[in-house]
């Protein structure tokens, strides 16, 4: 019987990348951003006849998302993996230009939004007694990072944490998690930060590369959890 893979953030980048890549491996899919005209462009390069759900939605949203999960869970008969990669990044992201509206909405987003979709999951999976959460994290959630900025470094450094916490606290109710932490992906996100040379995006880490650390991960046996991958481009 396939798996079912919920990805958030999926109408670009990294996220429609995986979804890509799941639907390849024959997951189910649930796919969820804020534009539904995002996911059905996502969802029309997938194969055709790929078992899909367009779940169209803020993460941002507790009681939405909620009952997102019982929804996937339902429609699929049962929700096994959880790619929680919706986020954001800003320009104005330094101490000496403290912006405190998008300041805000990037802890909003990157950090409760990704809690509340882990706390959405997490009676589907405990009642499954089986589940992966894997999180979209960044080597600035993992190292500290100017060029990164300030609340973003923040909010992945917290999402790094709720992912170990989940190894510590659910791995007896057979749930893993695990921190992606790239460097560099050439996505739309990237091109936020100031100074961007789109020039550079060839040399950056790939969507698609990530999608294949998440495959990667959701592959493992399941008596073992993978707790961070930290990737980097190659500096030349």
């Amino acid at each position: 019987m396939a798996q079912t893979v919920w990805i958030t953030g999926a109408g670009s980048g990294i996220g429609a990348a995986m979804a890509r890549a799941f639907s390849g491996a024959g997951y189910h899919l649930a796919l969820t951003a804020r534009s539904r005209q995002a996911l059905e462009a996502v969802v029309a390069d997938l194969p055709e006849g790929a078992a899909h759900m367009i779940a169209p939605g803020d993460v941002t949203d507790r009681d939405g998302m909620a009952r997102l999960a019982d929804e996937i869970a339902q429609r699929f008969g049962g929700l096994h993996v959880l790619c929680n990669n919706a986020g954001l990044n800003i320009p104005r992201r330094r101490w000496d230009d403290i912006d405190w509206p998008s300041w805000d909405e990037v802890l909003r987003v990157n950090l409760t939004g990704a809690m509340n979709v882990i706390a959405a999951c997490l009676p589907v999976m405990r009642a499954q007694a089986d589940g992966l959460m894997i999180h979209t994290s960044s080597w600035a959630g993992r190292f500290h990072s100017d060029v990164s900025g300030v609340p973003y470094g923040a909010s992945k450094h917290a999402l790094s944490d709720l992912s170990a916490s989940l190894n510590g606290q659910e791995g007896a109710n057979g749930i893993r998690s695990c921190a992606l932490c790239p460097a560099e992906v050439a996505t739309p996100l990237m091109t936020r930060r100031p100074g961007y040379d789109p020039e550079t995006a060839a040399s950056m880490i790939q969507p698609e590369d990530m999608a294949e650390a998440a495959l990667f991960v959701a592959r493992m046996n399941p008596n073992v959890a993978v707790h961070e991958i930290v990737l980097a481009p190659i500096r030349r």
